[in-house]
């Protein structure tokens, strides 16, 4: 097994790979009194990759129609989407965390993590924060993250089920979110290919199951995640006679 680790083999291939970026940026164009971002992530369920976590922030007036949830929409739909959200959002920030961390600090934890990642990077500064799902992100972990990238006092914070469906900012966020997973995942199944990570990105697929019988699991798999790592007999319970 190579030496190499899933994040620094992710650099190097995006170091050469224009469509996506081996640093996670942000673009802004103005900078309005009052501004809202959307929160969502992919990879969550997943047994091998990152986490990914995505802030949008849209202007005020913003129509961009076939706007969704990602899982309502098609890879080609999402990669339209994708470009046009990019190039028209206020500022726009991901951020990625890989399984190691997801191993010693749960995936929750990750997911707030990558969140207040995305929101570190973004080039303006959000005033609230509009999160998918029926949690905020806990003030500890996006004060440790806040002030590397901004000096307002933190944002307000609004947990919306079913977000990605009704707030046009989620909706941004699960796209750009989704993209970039997905073209990641692609990229690193050049390294660790026979799992078929290019095709289910991870997800716990039959096919991927399969596979991880077959060659077991490599550095991109979430090891404390059930069905990746083998199981271990329990020991026999001994009696008496």
């Amino acid at each position: 097994m190579n030496a190499h680790s899933p994040r620094s083999y992710a650099e190097s291939l995006f170091s050469c790979c224009k469509p996506v970026s081996s640093r996670l940026r942000s673009i802004s164009v103005r900078t309005p009194s009052s501004l809202t971002a959307g929160l969502d992530e992919a990879g969550r369920g997943c047994l091998a990759g990152p986490v990914v976590a995505a802030a949008v922030i849209l202007p005020a007036r913003y129509d961009l129609p076939g706007l969704n949830d990602s899982k309502a929409c098609s890879a080609t739909l999402r990669e339209r989407l994708n470009t046009a959200i990019r190039a028209s959002a206020l500022a726009w920030g991901l951020g990625v965390v890989w399984p190691r961390t997801i191993d010693r600090i749960n995936i929750l934890q990750s997911t707030f993590v990558a969140m207040s990642h995305a929101v570190r990077v973004l080039r303006q500064t959000p005033t609230l924060l509009l999160v998918d799902g029926n949690m905020t992100v806990p003030t500890a972990i996006l004060t440790a993250h806040w002030h590397k990238g901004h000096r307002a006092q933190l944002p307000g914070q609004q947990a919306i089920v079913g977000g990605d469906k009704s707030e046009p900012a989620i909706s941004a966020a699960s796209i750009l979110a989704k993209t970039f997973r997905d073209r990641l995942m692609r990229l690193l199944a050049r390294r660790w290919s026979g799992y078929g990570f290019e095709k289910h990105k991870g997800y716990g697929t039959q096919e991927h199951l399969q596979a991880l019988r077959r060659l077991g699991p490599c550095p991109l798999h979430r090891l404390t995640f059930q069905g990746v790592a083998p199981t271990r007999p329990k020991p026999e319970q001994g009696r008496f006679l």
